[in-house]
């Protein structure tokens, strides 16, 4: 078997909210007031130009992530994965917003894209992030992940891949978790493994470890039982060959 450290990578979602705030019909894109969307274009572009200080003076003080983030580790880990993948770009689209008392709630769509080189290997990075975020008094205060799928693709020829994965399972429910080669595999020899991670603060800057095996098939098939409690996992799946390696990680929410 091979062992092999892997990368949870942090993604700058634009959009969260609280959920316990109970706000109006969502409104349109079109519709979006201009200090909002100045807003975030602001965060934008600071996260293009990978100014930090620019980009964290945009967050509120007290700015917390469902996932465990504070304005500090959630700095401290955007700078360790700038310097990982230092040319990241990133496109966000509003799809909705709605107006609170102290603010605005917006949903977001976010693609990141960007590459990393690492020991001759160059590393293609894309992730999809659909969130939901709180802002009050010109900052971003709250930010919570909805769905999110990152890919990684190295080698000349890296697996593609159909992912076959719900974004929501209902606690204790049983569901699927498939990741299948589209291309015929011939000759080549397929390795890989899939794995199951809570999401945690902590697994951002500590990632764990994925061991490789042989697979007989052209793809991963696996069938996964959900906790008994709500919660955020990772799940990935690490395919390799001789010519290229592809890792899909993609957020499922039991609840």
């Amino acid at each position: 078997m091979i062992q092999l450290r892997w990368f949870l990578f942090l993604m700058l979602g634009v959009g969260l909210s609280l959920g316990s705030i109970n706000v109006p019909r969502a409104e349109s894109a079109d519709s979006v007031p201009n200090a909002l969307r100045s807003l975030i274009e602001k965060i934008n572009t600071a996260a293009n130009s990978r100014d930090n200080q620019k980009l964290m003076a945009l967050y509120g003080d007290q700015f917390a992530t469902t996932d465990g983030l504070t304005a500090e580790s959630f700095s401290k880990a955007l700078i360790s994965l700038w310097e990982n993948y230092p040319n990241l770009q990133y496109t966000t689209k509003l799809q909705s917003w709605d107006k609170t008392e102290k603010g605005w709630t917006a949903k977001t769509l976010t693609i990141i894209e960007g590459s990393s080189e690492t020991l001759g290997r160059v590393i293609q990075l894309k992730a999809t992030i659909k969130a939901r975020q709180t802002f009050q008094n010109g900052k971003l205060l709250h930010q919570e992940i909805l769905t999110e799928r990152t890919e990684l693709n190295s080698g000349s020829n890296p697996p593609k891949v159909d992912v076959k994965l719900p974004d929501t399972v209902q606690v204790g429910e049983k569901f699927y978790f498939d990741v299948i080669v589209q291309e015929p595999l011939n000759e080549d020899l397929l390795a890989g493994t899939a794995i199951s991670e809570r999401v945690d603060s902590n697994r951002y800057l500590e990632p764990g470890i994925m061991e490789l095996e042989l697979l007989q098939a052209g793809g991963l098939f696996k069938q996964i039982k959900a906790s008994g409690k709500p919660e955020d996992r990772w799940l990935s799946a690490l395919l390799v060959r001789k010519d290229g390696m592809t890792l899909v990680t993609q957020r499922v929410r039991f609840q």
